[in-house]
């Protein structure tokens, strides 16, 4: 699968490549958001990592244009947020498939929570309610 991981943070971006690739995805990182969306559009991937506090762009800004765009609609997108879950409803009434937490241990810590949402999310993509 490839996933987009669009992190601001060097750190957070090479520490999130190297385990995601680890786990067999094929990662594609930026850090900000004019580059998650240049690379959303060009690249088309299967998942996108998206941080909320982003240099350039909001997440929710890209957000809201990733999901009025009709090339990227259907890409599901975890929102990446070291904020309090108090946005988490408003940003999946926008489009978000999933929310989590970050940290700084996420990566080595959290991994399997967010491998869990990685895998909701694709599933629920390839079968839409509904449909």
């Amino acid at each position: 699968m490839t996933i987009l991981l669009v992190e601001d943070s060097r750190f957070l971006r090479i520490t999130g490549e190297r385990a995601l690739a680890r786990l067999g995805h094929r990662v594609i990182s930026v850090g900000d958001g004019n580059e998650a969306l240049r690379v959303a559009r060009e690249d088309l991937p299967d998942l996108i990592l998206l941080d909320m506090m982003l240099p350039k762009m909001t997440g929710p800004e890209v957000l809201e244009i990733l999901k009025k765009d009709s090339a990227t609609l259907h890409i599901p997108v975890i929102v990446l947020s070291g904020l309090s879950q108090k946005n988490e409803a408003r940003l999946l009434q926008s489009g978000a498939a999933a929310y989590f937490e970050k940290s700084e241990k996420m990566w080595d810590q959290g991994l399997s929570g967010l491998v869990g949402l990685i895998e909701q999310a694709v599933v629920a993509s390839k079968h839409p309610k509904g449909a």
